[in-house]
């Protein structure tokens, strides 16, 4: 739709020729709030590395004049296929958690997901804080009576008012698979650092983020990009 044409996104560009640019999708909903600070160090990693990087904001997201109630997950995934395809060169797509449940209409040389999770999952656990909160506030919920509620009209989870089709959609999402990609944990085997899409409260982790710009970087290389 042409409103998702004119949604802000974060790029870094280094100076002269780039090797390639990095399509950073962030998390989900507000997921994407508690990393958004070590996502924008790790750009800085990557674009000192020569890469340009760009990290959108999906329509209903941040700066986004469209609401979010009018968004389902298809329309996430047109709006960043549409970026991508103006983008010149080779893009490498890198999608953290429920990111990669939008990603795979890209038209890209190669992707890489961090801690990729079901859109089940996701709506799960958004729900079961809205029944806490309820509970807190002295009114009753359950998953089932907002599952109900959900099919006729927007639901507030976590700050977000989701649609029936966003919260259909989001029940039956799963990544989608596409080639050539990295899939990547956090920790020991992975990625080193700390799940701070748990935190209450946005944070930052340095180590975390070069350790991600590193295994991108590793990751295009391997595909032959650079």
């Amino acid at each position: 739709m042409a409103a998702d044409a004119t949604e802000h996104h974060l790029r870094l560009t280094p100076a002269g020729a780039h090797r390639a640019t990095v399509l950073l999708v962030p998390p989900l909903f507000d997921e994407a709030n508690r990393l958004r600070r070590t996502l924008v160090l790790a750009m800085r990693a990557l674009a000192a590395e020569g890469f340009a990087v760009v990290l959108p904001d999906l329509p209903g997201q941040n700066e986004s004049l469209v609401a979010l109630e009018d968004v389902d997950l298809a329309r996430w995934q047109d709006a960043l296929a549409d970026l991508a395809a103006g983008i010149a060169g080779r893009v490498i797509v890198a999608s953290i958690r429920g990111g990669a449940l939008i990603d795979h209409r890209v038209q890209a040389a190669a992707w890489w997901r961090l801690a990729p999770v079901s859109g089940a999952s996701l709506l799960r656990t958004m729900m079961r804080a809205r029944v806490a909160a309820d509970r807190e506030a002295g009114v009753e919920s359950s998953l089932d009576s907002l599952h109900e509620t959900a099919k006729a009209a927007p639901l507030l989870l976590a700050g977000n008012a989701l649609s029936p089709a966003m919260v259909a959609q989001l029940g039956r999402a799963e990544a989608q698979p596409v080639e050539p990609l990295r899939s990547v944990g956090l920790g020991a085997d992975g990625i080193a650092g700390t799940p701070l899409w748990l935190r209450a409260e946005p944070g930052e982790d340095a180590a975390m983020a070069a350790a991600i710009a590193a295994d991108i970087i590793a990751w295009s290389r391997t595909c032959g990009i650079i």
